[in-house]
C-alpha cells in the first residue's frame, strides 16, 4: 500500500507540474481527488488492509491528500496569475497607434431643414417663438376667421381631442396648423411683429406618399404700419433665394385662405429642369412651395389691432416639402420610417 502511495505522489506531482491551463486542471483534480479519484479509491481500501498496515498507510494516505491539496491550490493560483497576464499583454492598448473611428450621429433631414430655414428667417429680423400643439378651437378656427359650421374648415381634417365643455361641445383638438400661434402671440404683443412659427401639426389623413397625419410646418407673420404685399413678395423672393439658390426666379398667383385677402400661391421655377419641365414639376416648370397673403382685417380686429392703422402679411409651408423639392424624395413617409439607409444620406 506504501509504494502504491509514493507511486501515486510521484505521477501526480508530475502531471500536475505539467498542467497549462485551468480546465486541466480541473481535469487533474477529479481524476486523483474527486470522488471516484485514484486517492480516493486507496482511501476505501483501507478497511480492507491487515491491521499492523492500516494505520501507517492510513496516515501516509492523508498526508498525501494534504499535499495533492495544498499543491493543487498553489499551481491554481499560479495559472489564474498567468492567464491574467496573459488577458493583459492582450488588451494592452499601444497609445501610438491611430484610435478607433467613431460612428457619429446626424440631424434628422427635417430638423436640417428647419434650422436652416429657421436662420434665413432670423437673418432677416424674425424670431422663432412655439406654441401648444393641443390647441383650442377658437384659436385653431374661429380666431382665424373659419367660425362653425363655415366651409372652409373642410380644409383641415381635424383630429379632435376626446374631451367635453358643459356646453356638449368639443373645443380641444390637435393643432391643424401653425396658424393659431399668430393669434396668441398678438394677443401678448403689439406691433411692430415679425415671427415664425415652426412645429408639429396634426391632420385626420389617409397616409400615403403624399400625406401624412403628422407632419412639420413653419409659418411667419409681420405686422407693422404700412406693410404691403410688395413687402410680402420681397421677403418670400429672398427666402427662396438663400434656400434654393441666387437665380431662383418666383411666380405669385391668387390662391384662398380664409384669414388672408388677397391670398396668393407662391412658386419657384423648377431647379431640376430650369423652368422647361420635368418629373419634379409635373411637366409645368413650376414648383410651388408656400401659401400666404395679407392678414384679413377681421384676424386683426380679434386682437385689438386697428387694420385702419396697422396691415401685415403671413405665410406658411409644409417643412418636409421643401427636402422632397430639393432632393427629388417621392414618399413623405420615409421621413418617420428611421430607415437609416434614407436618413444617412442627408
Amino acid at each position: 500500500m506504501l509504494e502504491d502511495l509514493d507511486k501515486l505522489k510521484s505521477e501526480a506531482l508530475e502531471k500536475l507540474e505539467a498542467l497549462k491551463d485551468l480546465k486541466e486542471l480541473d481535469t487533474w483534480r477529479v481524476n486523483y481527488l474527486g470522488r471516484k479519484g485514484a486517492l480516493t479509491q486507496m482511501l476505501r481500501g483501507l478497511s480492507d488492509l491487515p491491521a499492523e498496515e492500516r494505520k501507517d498507510a492510513g496516515t501516509a494516505a492523508n498526508k498525501l491528500k494534504t499535499l495533492l491539496e495544498e499543491t493543487l491550490a498553489q499551481k491554481q493560483d499560479d495559472l489564474k496569475k498567468t492567464e491574467l497576464k496573459k488577458r493583459l499583454e492582450e488588451s494592452r492598448i499601444d497609445v501610438t497607434l491611430p484610435g478607433n473611428p467613431i460612428r457619429l450621429g446626424r440631424l434628422h433631414p427635417t430638423t436640417q431643414i428647419l434650422r436652416e430655414t429657421s436662420s434665413i428667417f432670423t437673418a432677416m429680423g424674425f424670431e422663432v417663438v412655439e406654441g401648444p400643439e393641443v390647441e383650442t378651437d377658437y384659436y385653431n378656427f374661429e380666431a382665424l376667421n373659419i367660425p362653425r359650421g363655415h366651409p372652409a374648415r373642410d380644409m383641415w381634417d381635424t383630429l379632435w381631442v376626446d374631451y367635453t365643455n358643459e356646453k356638449g361641445e368639443r373645443p380641444m383638438l390637435m393643432r391643424t396648423h401653425t396658424s393659431p400661434m399668430q393669434i396668441r402671440f398678438m394677443e401678448r404683443r403689439e406691433p411692430p411683429i415679425r415671427v415664425i412659427m415652426p412645429g408639429k401639426v396634426y391632420r385626420y389623413e389617409a397616409i400615403d406618399a403624399t400625406h401624412e397625419s403628422m407632419f412639420y410646418q413653419i409659418e411667419g407673420l409681420a405686422v407693422d404700419k404700412g406693410i404691403t404685399m410688395a413687402d410680402l413678395k420681397g421677403t418670400l423672393y429672398e427666402f427662396a433665394r438663400r434656400l434654393f439658390g441666387q437665380d431662383r426666379r418666383v411666380r405669385f398667383r391668387c390662391d384662398y385662405f380664409p384669414f388672408v385677402e388677397p391670398g396668393v400661391e407662391m412658386a419657384i421655377d423648377c431647379f431640376i429642369c430650369k423652368g422647361k419641365g420635368c418629373r419634379v414639376c409635373k411637366d409645368e416648370g413650376w414648383i410651388e412651395i408656400l401659401g400666404a397673403g395679407m392678414v384679413h382685417p377681421d384676424v386683426l380686429r380679434r386682437v385689438n389691432c386697428d387694420p385702419e392703422i396697422y396691415t401685415g402679411f403671413a405665410f406658411g409651408m409644409g417643412l418636409e416639402r421643401i427636402p422632397m423639392l430639393k432632393y427629388g424624395i417621392d414618399d413623405i413617409r420615409l421621413f418617420y420610417s428611421n430607415d437609416l439607409r434614407f436618413l444617412e444620406q442627408f
